[in-house]
């Protein structure tokens, strides 16, 4: 993330803190990122600087109006203005971390072979809860090279307890000691 999303993202929140409505924004935010995924072009013509701002700004005001909250139109009417709407992306990460700091959330994948069962989902949640003392948000992956076990990411922290991670570390004892 650049400093100038990390600015206008944090910008962002403040401003929605203030009235009360991050949860509100960070929901439309990822809507909007999952959007713009799906939808690049889009993304590309808001961004050609051959059309005049005007124009850009009337195409995503036309689009969006509405659809979100005023200060989300404004803030990407903003970006848009500025040329910076590539930044989007990073201002959504911006105001999801200070949104996740000032919740008490913490953010965590879990990669599995096959995808978690309930009870397992709800367990595993429960012992992060308790390690954090935060609300977890889980993200599940599921990916057949890990062969079984758990790999975690949190807190920048990796925890690989797979059994591809494993059979890697007895490799590499039977290498050291030829």
């Amino acid at each position: 993330m650049t400093d100038l999303a990390r600015e206008y993202g944090e910008g962002l929140y403040a401003l929605c803190a203030e009235e009360k409505l991050t949860e509100d924004m960070l929901a439309e935010l990822q809507v909007l990122k999952s959007l713009f995924r799906q939808e690049p072009d889009f993304c590309r013509l808001l961004s050609n600087m051959s059309l005049p701002k005007q124009e850009r700004v009337q195409i995503l005001d036309s689009a969006l109006r509405g659809q979100v909250h005023p200060y989300m139109l404004n803030f990407l009417k903003l970006l848009c203005e500025r040329g910076i709407l590539h930044e989007f992306e990073g201002c959504e990460a911006a105001f999801r971390e200070s949104f996740n700091r000032d919740h008490a959330v913490v953010e965590a994948t879990v990669t599995t072979v096959t995808a978690l069962t309930d009870a397992q989902r709800l367990k595993l949640k429960s012992r992060l809860r308790d390690m954090t003392g935060k609300t977890v948000h889980l993200t599940e992956k599921t990916d057949p090279a890990v062969m079984g076990g758990v790999l975690l990411e949190m807190n920048g922290q990796r925890y690989d307890n797979t059994v591809r991670h494993r059979l890697e570390e007895i490799h590499r004892a039977m290498i050291d000691n030829e």
